[in-house]
């Protein structure tokens, strides 16, 4: 596929979101088609800000509310959300109508001039992301490549707002989700370079099974193409137990370069340059320097920009200190085993916030982990019961942890206001999405921060 797919054609786009998931999708398609249908289930005033940012275009037009049939029968190309479920009936309707169905990261994917590093997991995809990007562009030149471009599911530069500036000897650096993932299987396409940065079930809402949740995510391995002059890489955690069967399983085919990572590869010096805590964000730096080193920077490069990188937002976050207690938002925690990476950075006494949006997640080893690490477990949202439950069964008779529940986020920082000692650790590591109580986990993070900033110092 090329842009004159889209020239002077009907497109529809699927899915516009609340945070704008949709916008640069329209937006690009505004610029070549002859005509934009917006729609989405959602009404008008859910949609306002994203609905603002396209109210200017004049060949744009919002059909909102619902879905209409005829819209898919007509449309020359449908765009989908990353959050449309491939067998969604709207999709079928246009297939059937020998419709061109695509997506915001297909379209980048065939369209996009550069090489492409893609990132995903379950936990850390973010931070290794960011990582990568990081160290390619602060990397010192000479190097083989002219600028680095960071986007995808990571929520920087949206993908189709920064095609028409790349260039073919750039390097976009992407995050990858599994719904986007599944969107690039459609059209067979995946990253030049991939990495893995582990697998644990997440969203089986979606998928219902953490089998058919690996299966979206190889996607990412399974569509990488190579030529005689640039071999596919892929790159896999090797203590991941899902990434160490992938590696056994991809290494021997012609044309791909398969690269295992561990903590345990960054040294002593590189160590000491980086801020992060825990072992996990040492992986997270271990597959970022892998994938730095495929593209020609080395360690002593690592090294020398390394002091310069800032933990993302809302990811082991210190927000603020008072009275000797350090305030830490991890709110991008939104399944148990990112929780457990949260309370495993730390060697000194934790108070937990915890709990949020139920997405049918397991939570006896986050509940084990909380009784081994844990100071107290102040639990909020839908997911308190089950949280609790977990946390009583991994309980002995020499060992728990006391429990308390808030009804808001406002409590539960008060609350752990008076149980936290000098030296103590407050973490807001929820375990669990954001939807019960708030819009995102940007905006819980944000609220986090706002209140523990406030604490009397």
């Amino acid at each position: 596929m090329d842009l004159s797919a889209f020239v002077g054609k009907e497109i529809l786009v699927m899915g516009l979101g609340r945070f704008g998931g949709g916008v640069d999708a329209a937006q690009f398609a505004a610029k070549v088609a002859t005509r934009v249908v917006v729609t989405d289930i959602a009404g008008g005033d859910r949609l306002r800000d994203s609905v603002e940012q396209l109210r200017e275009l004049p060949n744009v037009e919002f059909h909102l509310g619902s879905h209409d049939p005829a819209d898919f029968k007509r449309a020359d190309v449908v765009v989908a959300n990353p959050a449309v479920a491939p067998d969604n009936p709207y999709l079928d309707i246009a297939r059937r109508h020998g419709r061109v169905v695509t997506s915001q990261v297909g379209i980048f994917f065939q369209l996009c001039p550069a090489r492409i590093v893609g990132i995903t997991g379950a936990n850390g995809k973010s931070t290794t992301t960011a990582l990568t990007a990081y160290l390619l562009a602060n990397a010192p030149s000479p190097r083989p490549f002219r600028k680095v471009w960071l986007s995808g599911n990571i929520g920087q530069q949206p993908l189709l707002t920064i095609l028409d500036r790349i260039a073919s000897d750039d390097v976009a650096v992407l995050e990858l989700s599994s719904f986007q993932i599944e969107q690039l299987a459609q059209v067979q396409r995946a990253p030049r370079i991939s990495l893995l940065t582990n697998l644990t079930p997440n969203h089986l809402d979606r998928y219902g099974t953490f089998d058919a949740y690996c299966a979206a995510k190889e996607g990412i391995f399974r569509y990488q193409r190579h030529d005689d002059d640039a071999p596919a890489v892929s790159l896999f955690n090797a203590e991941d137990e899902v990434a160490s069967q992938w590696f056994t399983r991809y290494r021997e085919q012609p044309g791909r370069r398969c690269v295992p990572f561990r903590a345990d590869d960054v040294d002593a010096q590189i160590r000491r340059a980086y801020r992060l805590p825990g072992r996990a964000y040492l992986s997270n730096l271990a597959g970022a320097m892998a994938i730095a080193a495929s593209l020609g920077v080395g360690k002593d490069a690592v090294r020398a920009c390394l002091p310069g990188f800032k933990a993302l937002p809302h990811r082991l976050e210190l927000v603020a200190e008072a009275r000797g207690v350090r305030w830490y938002n991890d709110s991008k925690a939104t399944t148990p085993p990112s929780a457990i990476v949260a309370l495993e950075a730390f060697d000194c006494p934790e108070v937990l916030i915890a709990g949020g949006y139920d997405k049918h997640l397991p939570f006896d080893e986050l509940g084990a982990k909380i009784v081994e690490k844990a100071k107290a477990a102040i639990l909020i949202g839908q997911t308190t019961g089950k949280i609790a439950e977990a946390i009583h069964r991994a309980s002995t008779t020499d060992q728990t942890t006391p429990i308390q529940f808030a009804a808001s986020l406002p409590e539960a920082v008060e609350l752990a206001r008076q149980l936290a000692a000098p030296g103590d650790v407050v973490l807001l590591s929820p375990a669990c999405a954001s939807y019960d109580m708030f819009e995102n986990y940007q905006q819980r993070g944000a609220q986090f921060a706002e209140l523990a900033r406030r604490v009397p110092a």
